[in-house]
């Protein structure tokens, strides 16, 4: 295949090899797909907009004996994928600040978070994972895919498109992951500081019986965001696999730090001549 224009379809990876197995798996995935989704509603809504995204095509496939997914297909199953993991992920930073503030800024809750800034920040998470998504499925998809069109997941993973390309584009290929990756780091590092100032200030608490409360209502979200952020390192890791795409990132860092030393060594003669 000489570019993405004579690619009709993908080859998802099978979750088996022997028919029986394979509908052993649709009858997994239809029990996950039926399980009801817990709350809060905006997690649970992302929750079911990944499962739906990647598991019917997934069940359509065992019990058909096939490998199939049209490009738009794809296409579709990156965009809402991303979209979906990218406002979860904005929503569990917001829920992270809604604890820092209920504990350590008990007093200013209803100032700081009115049932307005609550709506606010809500469809800021929405939006943002909404433009995230379509950024890196525009990116994606844009670059020519030459190498073949057997996918290594059961569901259309970017890391493993990528490695489909031909393109020489290192930034292209490598610029949007490393943005997306900047901001998830920030938002990540940002919960991390929250939940220091939330032990902290949860052990100043004198009565058992108070530290207790406060425990229970951190500790389920930072066993979700402990589960989300040790899933969300594998497609980075399948990314880093590729000796290309390293390669490309050692270029761009080279180039950054080159032309830091050349603006530090002007800056320095000019300081001479002065």
């Amino acid at each position: 295949m000489s570019n993405s224009s004579s690619i009709s379809h993908f080859l998802l990876l099978p979750l088996a090899d022997t028919q029986q197995l394979q509908l052993l798996h649709f009858c997994l995935f239809l029990g996950i797909s039926l399980a009801p989704p817990p709350p809060p509603p905006n997690l649970a809504l992302t929750d079911l907009g990944c499962i739906c995204t990647t598991v019917p095509k997934a069940m359509h496939n065992s019990l058909w004996d096939t490998r199939n997914i049209s490009y738009a297909g794809c296409a579709a199953q990156v965009f809402f994928f991303m979209f979906f993991i990218s406002t979860e992920f904005s929503l569990l930073t917001i829920m992270c600040y809604d604890r820092y503030v209920s504990i350590c800024k008990p007093l200013h809750y209803g100032t700081l978070l009115g049932s307005r800034a609550c709506a606010h920040m809500a469809a800021a998470a929405w939006a943002s994972g909404f433009l995230n998504a379509l950024l890196h499925t525009a990116n994606t998809f844009s670059l020519p895919l030459c190498q073949d069109n057997a996918l290594g997941q059961f569901f259309c993973e970017i890391p493993h498109i990528l490695k489909l390309s031909c393109s020489h584009s290192y930034f292209r290929e490598i610029g949007v992951p490393a943005v997306s990756a900047y901001l998830g780091l920030g938002c990540f590092v940002f919960i991390v500081f929250s939940y220091v100032q939330i032990f902290r200030a949860v052990l100043r608490i004198p009565s058992e019986q108070g530290r207790h409360k406060a425990f229970s209502t951190c500790l389920p979200h930072l066993a979700v965001v402990s589960l989300f952020v040790s899933t969300a390192l594998n497609p980075l890791i399948y990314s880093l696999r590729n000796q290309e795409l390293k390669d490309g990132l050692k270029k761009i860092i080279m180039n950054i730090f080159q032309k830091e030393e050349t603006h530090i060594l002007l800056c320095s003669c000019y300081n001479v001549t002065q």
